[in-house]
């Protein structure tokens, strides 16, 4: 239905943004890679995706027609659905999802909370013939420096967003903070699936 939004961003997440489009107000669910694309900008275009659900219309925006060809691969695959394939592009990038895919790596998919061993064997016999057709997507670039409390409390709400418990988030994300250098909301996001999904 909606091929792409562009407007003024009034207001962004690593989990969603508000794109203003002539004084009408979206709300669009968006992955960490879209994120770390959009986050510094005043204004944007996002290629959209409507998911029609029983008790919601929900848009999903991608900074890259790239990745929102990535997501509706992972979404024709059974057993992965709308959010599910958020997760995995917030855990991953484009790029690594389709080095998994193409190398059978089973085991990067299944780092990801609520992906199991046969979900993640579906994604690979599924898309691998698929994901050979594409070219090569871009790298991401890292948003700016922001204060450690800042950075962990985006990093808390994208979490609890993504399914993730809040006090086990906050320990998580804390102990981080404190054991290593963090520059961006990515890259700290990252570090904590890693742990979390454990």
């Amino acid at each position: 239905m909606y091929y792409y939004l562009k407007g003024k961003l009034a207001g962004v997440t690593p989990t969603y943004a508000v794109l203003d489009c002539n004084g009408v107000g979206y709300h669009v669910h968006i992955s960490l890679h879209t994120f770390s694309q959009i986050d510094k900008q005043e204004n944007v275009l996002l290629y959209t995706h409507l998911a029609i659900k029983e008790d919601a219309h929900v848009l999903y925006g991608f900074a890259q027609l790239d990745e929102k060809a990535l997501f509706l691969l992972l979404i024709s695959v059974n057993g992965v659905g709308t959010s599910t394939a958020q997760l995995i592009l917030s855990a991953l990038t484009p790029e690594s999802i389709r080095q998994a895919i193409l190398h059978e790596d089973d085991l990067t998919f299944k780092a990801i909370k609520g992906i199991g061993e046969k979900t993640a064997k579906r994604i690979i016999l599924d898309l691998k013939d698929k994901v050979l057709k594409e070219g090569d997507s871009k790298s991401i670039p890292l948003s700016g420096n922001v204060s450690h409390n800042t950075l962990q409390n985006e990093a808390l709400s994208a979490l609890i967003a993504l399914g993730f418990q809040r006090q086990k988030s906050q320990q998580v994300l804390a102990s981080i903070v404190q054991k290593q250098s963090v520059t961006s909301v990515e890259e700290l996001i990252k570090l904590a699936l890693k742990q979390l999904s454990t």
